[in-house]
């Protein structure tokens, strides 16, 4: 316990010019006695912490002690604290061990250097929930997260609609989506996506399992995103646009079906309008979406959902008549 207390205390005035004794008790969450202690020990085990005495003295390191990252550039620093996303490691149970880490790079960074963590995040700021969502975090994550970074097998149980299923993991790496976190795992041959706030129990084996060296994360995350998304759109909209409308189209439906209709469109009718065929997720789905185009889009087919915009448009009229 002190031993880690006092590397913390050498990290820290490795950081700074100088700390006093109160700003150094506050930090390491001891008394200012321990605090003059500890330098004490310090000095005695050879490290130079030197003690301004007076008001407005403190502790100082002598001597040009410290270990420095050489070759790191302004830009590469300040990506590198750029890099974590606080609330994501805070709910994987790496909070600490992040802390510690930006702590020892500050200590090592040159001087010149030295203002990088604090340019950062006064500029950026990482949120990943979507808005008008309570982010919860999932109970199991941190158990998930120390498979993932000892590359051990899990048994995992798993909600699948109103059953449960136990399976064993080879758990590869976690990503964090709009608030959700997924499991990207390997199950005997296959990779498969599982959702963390879907586990019931998770029991970490002894066993380590040998990582695929040519497994990617991100481009595994790309190519089943996009195929979900795909599989997602089963049903086809006619819908007619104007010039407004088909520039708001990507922006109320997905994106990538809204440019590859777009794209597929032929040249506009007599009135400036295009027409579509959009692949939708369901009339119902489709409905919602395009109904916030209000006039710039004209539902052609299917007669179903070309009915519901008939039903609301007189709604409307009546309404605001």
């Amino acid at each position: 316990m002190r031993a880690a207390r006092l590397i913390k205390m050498v990290l820290l005035l490795q950081s700074r010019p100088s700390m006093t004794a109160a700003e150094l008790a506050a930090e390491l969450e001891v008394s200012e006695r321990t605090v003059t202690r500890d330098a004490l020990a310090l000095s005695e085990a050879g490290v130079p912490v030197y003690a301004d005495r007076g008001r407005a003295g403190g502790y100082r390191l002598v001597g040009g002690y410290r270990t420095r990252l050489t070759g790191l550039a302004r830009s590469e620093a300040e990506a590198l604290f750029l890099s974590g996303v606080p609330g994501a490691l805070r709910e994987m149970g790496l909070d600490d061990a992040a802390s510690a880490a930006r702590l020892k790079v500050s200590a090592a960074l040159l001087p010149s250097l030295r203002d990088a963590p604090v340019a950062v995040a006064q500029r950026f700021h990482l949120d990943a929930p979507g808005w008008y969502q309570e982010p919860e975090t999932p109970g199991l994550l941190p158990a998930v997260a120390e498979a993932v970074w000892d590359d051990r097998l899990v048994r995992a149980r798993y909600r699948r609609g109103d059953t449960e299923v136990e399976r064993e993991l080879a758990p590869y790496g976690l990503v964090l989506k709009a608030g959700v976190w997924y499991l990207c795992a390997r199950v005997g041959t296959d990779f498969r996506v599982y959702r963390v706030d879907r586990f019931t129990a998770v029991a970490l084996d002894g066993a380590r399992f040998d990582r695929d060296a040519e497994f990617d994360l991100p481009a595994f995350w790309e190519e089943r995103a996009a195929g979900f998304a795909r599989s997602l759109l089963r049903a086809r909209a006619v819908v007619r646009l104007t010039e407004a409308g088909a520039r708001e189209l990507p922006y109320v439906t997905d994106r990538a079906a809204a440019r590859e209709a777009l794209e597929a469109a032929g040249p506009p009718d007599g009135d400036g309008r295009v027409t579509v065929t959009l692949p939708v997720e369901s009339e119902e789905v489709a409905y919602g979406q395009l109904l916030r185009l209000g006039a710039e889009a004209e539902v052609l087919e299917p007669a179903p959902l070309r009915e519901l915009f008939a039903r609301a448009a007189a709604r409307m009229a009546e309404l605001y008549r």
